[in-house]
C-alpha cells in the first residue's frame, strides 16, 4: 500500500468523512450549542488507555481539517507507532464546538483502525521467520473498507483487492455456475481480451484436477487454496511447484497460522484481521 494512501483514495475518504459527520451531527450538536459559547476556544489531547499499534492518525487530521480548517492539529506520534497506557497521541486546539462535534467520529476511527493494526501486527510477527505475507479480505465494515485496509497495511499486513473492480477472483461458485474450471478460464480469457482491461486473476482450486486445469493459463496470477488441511496444502504446493504464486485461506486463526505459513505458501488471507479485531481504548480529554 503506497505511503500517500489518503491522496490515492481521496475522493472515497472525503465521501466517507462527510457521511460520518452528517450521521453523527445531523441537524446540529445541540448538546454543545446549548451550553458552549460560540467564541469559546479550547485544547484537548488524545490519551491511550491500553497498549497497541496506532492507526488512523493521518485520517483523524483530515477529519478535523475538513470540518473546521481553523483547528490546529499537533501530532505527537505517527501511524504505526507502538503506544502504551497514558501515551499522548495528539492535541487539537481551536473552537470548542468544533472539537466536540468531531470528537466521536475521530475516536471511533482511531479506536477501530488501531485495533485492526494491532491484531495485524501481532499475527504478522508470528510468521516473520517465513516469506509468507498476510493478506486482508473484503470482509470489512460497509463504507469503512478503505480505512480498515489502510489499518492492515499500517499493522504490517498486505492488502488484497479492494473490491470486485480491481482484480478478478474466480471462486467455487463461478466455477460451478460455468460448468467447470476449463470452461470458466476460457471465458475469462475471452473477457480479458475483449475488454482490454489489465487485472490480476486469482483462481480458487479445490483439488488436484482443478490445479492441473489452471496451470496452463498464463494470465492466472495466483492460485487460491481454500479450506485445505496442512497435508492437502503441502500436496497442492508440491503439484504447483512454484509455477504460480499461492494463497491459503479459510478457517485460519492464530493457532494454525504459523504451521500454514511454514508450508511455503506465498500468502495467507484472513478475514479475521478486520472482523475479529477489538478496538483500542482511547479518550479525548480537555486541557
Amino acid at each position: 500500500m503506497p505511503k500517500d494512501y489518503y491522496k490515492l483514495h481521496q475522493t472515497q475518504f472525503e465521501i466517507f468523512i462527510d457521511s460520518a459527520l452528517k450521521e453523527d451531527i445531523g441537524s446540529g450538536d445541540h448538546s454543545s450549542l446549548s451550553c458552549i459559547d460560540q467564541e469559546s476556544k479550547s485544547t484537548a489531547v488524545l490519551l491511550t488507555k491500553q497498549e497497541g499499534i496506532l492507526a488512523g492518525l493521518d485520517l483523524a487530521a483530515q477529519i478535523f481539517a475538513r470540518y473546521d480548517p481553523s483547528l490546529k492539529f499537533k501530532p505527537f506520534a505517527v501511524d504505526g507507532s507502538k503506544i502504551g497506557v497514558g501515551s499522548h497521541v495528539f492535541s487539537i486546539s481551536g473552537t470548542t464546538r468544533s472539537i466536540l462535534a468531531t470528537e466521536r467520529v475521530v475516536l471511533n476511527i482511531l479506536q477501530r483502525m488501531s485495533g485492526i493494526a494491532t491484531l495485524t501486527h501481532k499475527l504478522s510477527e508470528k510468521i516473520k521467520h517465513t516469506s509468507c505475507k498476510l493478506l486482508d479480505t473484503r470482509k470489512t465494515t460497509p463504507n469503512f473498507r478503505y480505512a480498515e485496509k489502510w489499518a492492515v497495511h499500517i499493522g504490517g499486513g498486505t492488502n488484497h483487492r479492494i473490491g470486485l473492480f480491481d482484480a478478478i477472483m474466480i471462486k467455487d461458485n463461478h466455477i460451478d455456475f460455468c460448468g467447470g474450471m476449463t470452461q470458466t478460464l476460457k471465458k475469462t480469457a475471452s473477457y480479458l481480451e475483449q475488454s482490454g482491461i489489465n487485472l490480476k486473476v486469482i483462481v480458487e482450486c479445490r483439488n488436484a484436477k482443478e490445479i492441473q486445469q489452471t496451470l496452463p493459463f498464463s494470465f492466472v496470477s495466483r492460485i487460491l487454496l481454500d479450506n485445505h488441511s496442512i497435508p492437502e496444502l503441502k500436496s497442492a504446493l508440491k503439484q504447483i511447484n512454484h509455477k504460480k504464486p499461492t494463497e491459503a485461506s479459510g478457517n485460519i486463526n492464530h493457532e494454525n497460522l504459523v504451521a500454514i505459513a511454514e508450508t511455503g505458501v506465498n500468502y495467507i488471507s484472513m478475514g479475521a484481521l478486520t472482523y475479529d479485531a477489538k478496538n483500542i481504548d482511547l479518550s479525548l480529554n480537555a486541557l
